[in-house]
């Protein structure tokens, strides 16, 4: 168990780290030539996404691998589904991470009057992209249709106005100030396509979920430098994946601090799962501003 555990962070770690010594960012792909349509994973069986570092796993099979859709499942939930998985076909490693006590803990805490004390535990499982399996009903195989760009922005601009965020415009940089609490960002004239200010907003906003009236990510408003390097990479990925479950097109943004996360990465093979589960969380924190104030679940779509 402990040795599937550490092969698997350093598995992923270093894929990771190949893609950003080359200079790509393994969230922000060539969606376009990949065939595939931009969205977040998710099980063609119960319909829930996958999220933290299974959504970078899952990307990266769909764009390597030519697939179109972003649905997967498990041997048996194909099979349960009418249909099987293509004999011969290679299926994806994802995890499943929790914690839980074990007994002897319990006994011992119980003898001692004092809390449990919780284990961690990283699961494996193997599941398929519906493109490699067989009998599926058809609208499973089917990619999502893309969007117009121009619908995009009205939804990005509900999805900021619903998170109740101070967003400042004006000067020549985008930050998020935690002292004050506020997101600045230059004006839309500064950007080329109106899009492309909202996915700024978007991962300015990330790091806005971080205040500690939020989802408490941040130890010291003043960050030191390995700190804020992975402080960046959780906005990031937060920002790639509000960027697809709304259906836009992620872009590369911080690629200056490409050398910074790789010294992170180097150091510490569980950075990138820590900040992946951190972005999903960021990310679902402000999906369910706009839920709450639309009403529904994905009210932003």
């Amino acid at each position: 168990m402990r040795q599937d555990r550490l092969s698997l962070h350093a598995e992923v770690t270093q894929r990771v780290i190949r893609e950003l010594e080359e200079g790509r960012l393994p969230w922000v792909q060539p969606w376009a030539s990949s065939g595939a349509t931009v969205g977040l994973p998710c099980n063609a069986g119960t319909g829930r996404y996958y999220s933290g570092i299974n959504v970078l796993i899952l990307w990266a099979e769909v764009i390597e691998r030519g697939f179109e859709a972003q649905r997967w499942l498990t041997y048996n939930q194909a099979q349960a589904l009418g249909g099987h998985v293509r004999r011969g076909e290679q299926g994806t490693t994802v995890c499943y991470a929790d914690r839980f006590v074990p007994k002897d803990e319990q006994e011992s805490a119980r003898a001692e009057g004092r809390e449990a004390r919780q284990r961690a535990f990283l699961k494996r499982f193997t599941v398929f992209n519906v493109a490699q399996c067989a009998g599926l009903p058809a609208e499973m195989l089917a990619g999502a249709k893309s969007s117009p760009v121009q619908e995009f922005v009205p939804i990005a601009h509900r999805v900021m106005e619903a998170t109740g965020a101070t967003i400042r415009i004006g000067g020549e940089r985008a930050f998020y100030a935690p002292l004050t609490d506020h997101v600045q960002v230059p004006p839309q004239a500064a950007y080329e396509a109106p899009i492309n200010w909202y996915r700024t907003v978007l991962h300015e906003l990330g790091h806005w979920t971080g205040h500690w009236s939020r989802l408490d990510r941040f130890q010291d408003p003043f960050l030191d430098h390995p700190a804020y390097a992975r402080e960046e990479l959780c906005a990031e990925l937060a920002s790639a994946f509000l960027c697809a479950e709304l259906g836009i097109v992620p872009t590369v943004r911080h690629a200056d601090y490409i050398g910074a996360w790789l010294d992170v990465l180097r150091e510490d093979e569980r950075a990138i799962f820590r900040a992946a589960s951190q972005a999903s969380r960021a990310a679902d924190y402000i999906l369910r501003c706009c839920s709450d104030r639309e009403g529904g679940d994905h009210a932003a779509r």
